[in-house]
């Protein structure tokens, strides 16, 4: 059985010369790391298949003043924090795989988890800033308190409809999706009028150097931490492990 494929690491390039060489290899190195996430995830097996989203009424979801959202029971013992990008092929597979896994613990109260937003495909979207409005609809939705709408939110941007690279959502398609997701108005306003847009994206920057810190430098998605500790998610028993 094929474990879930690598993390996905964006690199940065210099001067002119530089970032055309690099560019290519970028776009070399984003094509390999696609396909072996098609290649992997197609034979990995999909974790608490039919659980589906959180659906324990009890479970809130809160948006933090840091723009990260806490999805969980407030008692809840332990909290994970991830970091994502909305378009990361990686993060899809890492919510397809176990997500609905991660759903039933939270459910459970075993545990919390912190998503933490960064926009580093920005770039790689037909809009130019689909990473960035992505993230500032998640944050409008989760600022309703509902952890169930929330979740059904989450599952679909980073699942079932989450955008290819190179093309996108629009505001009111990532608002029509929360509105089927159980959002009320107020959470499809927020998304269409881009109430949080910038503030999403100032947020997503200071997510991305606290995660190249947390990772010596380093910046790859999806990273999942046990307070300091990174854990290994290609483990296909990680989630039972952190919260058995």
């Amino acid at each position: 059985m094929s474990k879930p494929p690598p993390d996905y690491t964006p690199r940065s390039m210099s001067n002119g010369t530089t970032y055309a060489l690099g560019g290519v290899a970028l776009a070399l190195i984003a094509l390999i790391v696609f396909f072996a996430f098609r290649w992997g995830t197609d034979e990995a097996e999909v974790r608490n298949e039919g659980y589906g989203p959180v659906r324990n009424p009890s479970v809130t979801a809160t948006v933090q003043t840091d723009g990260g959202v806490r999805l969980g029971l407030p008692e809840a013992p332990k909290t994970l924090e991830i970091y994502e990008d909305p378009m990361c092929p990686g993060c899809g597979s890492l919510e397809r795989l176990y997500g609905q896994e991660i759903a039933q613990k939270i459910d459970e109260g075993k545990l919390a988890v912190r998503y933490r937003f960064v926009n580093f495909l920005d770039s790689k979207s037909e809009s130019g800033d689909y990473s960035t409005r992505a993230s500032a609809a998640l944050q409008c939705v989760a600022e309703t308190g509902s952890g169930v709408t929330y979740s059904k939110f989450h599952d679909a941007l980073l699942n079932t409809r989450q955008p290819d690279e190179g093309s996108g959502l629009t505001d009111d398609e990532l608002a029509t999706i929360a509105t089927e997701s159980g959002a009320p108005r107020a959470a499809h306003d927020c998304i269409t009028t881009g109430a949080r847009t910038d503030q999403a994206r100032q947020q997503a920057t200071a997510a991305l150097e606290d995660l190249k810190t947390a990772l010596d430098g380093d910046a790859a998605t999806p990273s999942v931490f046990d307070v300091a500790t990174k854990l290994d998610t290609q483990n296909h028993e990680w989630v039972q492990q952190v919260a058995p």
